[in-house]
């Protein structure tokens, strides 16, 4: 039995190197993690763990915050739909003046914040849902992957479109996901890369979009 998701994060999964950023490490799934018992030892339920696996729109923005230091540095970022905290992590070495990472699931955030120790940075963490909410104090706002399921990407570009109305930056990394608005989108950026759906080595081509 595991006390806490930390407890369990740290016992069932891999510190490992992200594929494509070796200087990043998170903890993630293997095939012995047994994620289900995450929810059984804490007798409780929650979302699909998408936080243990590496999403190919958030090793978009990680590789294109790597080349573009830039453009977070001192600046304050959210990082909405966290995971693991990988864009969350690249910011705040990238120079973000602060970042918040922000996931509806509170096991996300407890992965979050160990892997945000393990690679030596201070990230806030908030547990919410801010799609229905007015947009943040914050000048850039990175989004890892959320186009996966039409009904959560009808949310999230609505909420991103009032976000650029009120004068908020806006970047999408995303491997080319079906609900992908590509007609609000600017592509700015492709990468070679790998997403967790892909057969082990296999590439994935990855996008960075600005919001228009």
């Amino acid at each position: 039995m595991f006390s806490d998701p930390q407890t369990f994060i740290r016992s069932q999964l891999e510190l490992k190197p992200v594929p494509g950023c070796p200087d990043i490490k998170l903890w993630q799934a293997t095939p012995t993690s047994r994620l289900s018992q995450l929810y059984a030892d804490l007798s409780t339920e929650g979302p699909a763990p998408y936080w243990a696996y590496v999403w190919g729109g958030g090793m978009a923005l990680a590789l294109f915050l790597d080349q573009h230091p830039g453009l977070v540095r001192e600046k304050s970022v959210l990082d909405l739909g966290t995971g693991s905290g990988l864009v969350a992590i690249c910011a705040a070495k990238a120079g973000a003046r602060s970042v918040l990472a922000c996931d509806v699931d509170p096991y996300a955030l407890a992965a979050t914040q160990i892997n945000a120790s393990e690679n030596d940075v201070r990230i806030e963490t908030l547990c919410n849902d801010l799609l229905d909410q007015d947009p943040p104090e914050v000048e850039l706002i990175l989004v890892g992957d959320l186009f996966y399921e039409a009904e959560t990407s009808q949310r999230v570009l609505a909420y991103l479109t009032r976000c650029r109305s009120a004068g908020i930056d806006i970047l999408v990394g995303d491997p080319g996901r079906q609900h992908l608005p590509e007609a609000d989108l600017e592509l700015i950026a492709e990468f070679d890369g790998y997403d967790f759906a892909n057969v082990e080595g296999a590439k994935s081509r990855l996008y960075i979009h600005r919001l228009k």
